[in-house]
């Protein structure tokens, strides 16, 4: 799931992006060091890096800036497609099993209109899955196993199918939080470089991918300048973006292997529907 922390080291890895566009092992677009991270800046060590020339640009959530915006009802949405590593194929009124039966798999028949299946056990084979299957069949039908093949001779109709469990994540809600996005410069030059391309980098980037494989949105809310001189010369830009982000959670959930079977009378033919 998507949590504040997590939009907290997107932002920061763009940032990161806009001022070492060659990665940190280069110089930055300033010229001169700068340190990105999440969070407030200790003001001892903040100082001394003013003292030194260096840049600070933190990104901290806005305190008492975060609203539940959740406008649609909760939605499994699928991860990534799992695709079976058992087969089987059917000539016939034969279906033979082949591949790896591995856990989280389901396989099944369907001769006319008796389905039978078997959930994939840890040291399973497809020789084995074929056995299983061909044993409930043989309660109402006569059936013969040779090796990986099932065969019902006297099957109108037979089809084999194998379905993987798939992983969903679902949205339970979604909130709009704001972000700011500070810098501290030792000069209003390096102030307004820095605040300048981070600002342009944001502003490009509607949406913004997030760990669990959301987006959030992107929107500039206002900037505002804080220039002040204390035990070292600080010249602050800060920059205010607000996420609207879901959290989510992930849970894997089997799939259908045979949905609807109809069937029409003896001697007028078949008619099949089948869901997966």
């Amino acid at each position: 799931m998507a949590d504040q922390s997590d939009v907290e080291a997107v932002l920061a890895r763009l940032v990161s992006g806009v001022i070492y566009p060659q990665g940190t092992s280069a110089p930055s677009i300033l010229g001169v060091d700068c340190r990105i991270y999440r969070g407030w800046p200790n003001s001892a060590a903040l100082n001394a890096d003013l003292a030194g020339k260096r840049v600070n640009i933190t990104v901290f959530p806005e305190p008492r800036q975060q609203v539940n915006s959740t406008r649609w009802s909760s939605e499994f949405m699928p991860v990534a497609l799992a695709v079976p590593t058992l087969t089987v194929s059917v000539s016939g009124n034969a279906a033979t099993f082949g591949g790896s039966a591995d856990p989280g798999q389901v396989a099944g028949l369907l001769a006319d209109d008796m389905a039978v299946v078997h959930r994939i056990e840890s040291g399973d084979t497809p020789s084995m899955v074929a056995a299983i299957l061909a044993s409930y069949l043989r309660t109402q039908r006569a059936t013969v196993l040779s090796g990986a093949t099932v065969t019902v001779p006297s099957a109108r109709l037979l089809i084999g199918r194998v379905v993987a469990d798939q992983r969903f994540t679902e949205e339970l809600r979604r909130q709009l939080q704001r972000f700011r996005i500070t810098c501290w410069c030792p000069d209003p030059a390096s102030r307004d470089a820095a605040a300048a391309a981070v600002d342009a980098a944001l502003a490009a980037q509607p949406f913004i991918a997030l760990p669990d494989g959301t987006q959030g949105r992107l929107r500039f809310v206002s900037s505002a300048v804080f220039d002040q001189s204390q035990d070292a010369q600080l010249y602050r830009r800060d920059l205010v973006y607000s996420v609207d982000y879901s959290t989510t959670q992930t849970t894997t959930l089997p799939s259908m292997i045979f949905g609807d079977a109809r069937f029409a009378p003896a001697g007028a033919g078949i008619e099949q529907s089948l869901l997966s």
